[in-house]
């Protein structure tokens, strides 16, 4: 009879304690807001006139991670401002829409910093492939229309420096 009524009470103890369990906290996922950060200034030239048709506060992206996300996952970004992506080598680049968020021009531009295409006006989350037209070192994206209202195009230049 003891042996029932220990078993018994080890069984209503195992039950208790299986009862008083805290339920899971609720997990929450925190994402970082990405900011825009200050690396560069830069101003874009007409070729014909060396007049300066806008200046831009630049964040640069070079290296693997930074080159591959780019303005992705960002809400906007304003006209002032600009980011510049630099590669090891001069050659036909391609980029595309697929994280992100606004409407872009994208401005390739060679070794000379010169101009070579503009693919103006490129969609947000679009996937579909914007290639240049010639080869190309720098990308330089600025918001959509941006290009047209400054009156860019294929020659015009664009000087930069660190800050």
């Amino acid at each position: 009879m003891k042996k029932i009524l220990f078993s018994t009470a080890l069984l209503a103890a195992l039950f208790a304690a299986e009862g008083c369990k805290e339920t899971p906290k609720e997990t929450k996922v925190l994402t970082k807001t990405v900011t825009f950060t200050k690396e560069a200034s830069g101003v874009l030239k007409k070729a014909a006139t060396d007049s300066i048709v806008a200046s831009l506060d630049i964040e640069i992206a070079e290296g693997d991670y930074e080159t591959q996300t780019g303005l992705m996952y960002r809400k906007n970004m304003l006209d002032n401002r600009g980011m510049l992506f630099i590669f090891p080598d001069e050659k036909r680049r391609s980029f595309y829409m697929k994280n992100t968020e606004f409407g872009l021009d994208i401005i390739y531009l060679n070794s000379n910093n010169e101009i070579v295409s503009i693919q103006k006006n490129a969609q947000p989350l679009d996937p579909t492939s914007l290639p240049s037209e010639a080869p190309a070192k720098y990308v330089l994206e600025v918001n959509a229309g941006l290009s047209d209202q400054w009156g860019l195009e294929a020659g015009d230049v664009m000087v930069w420096e660190r800050d």
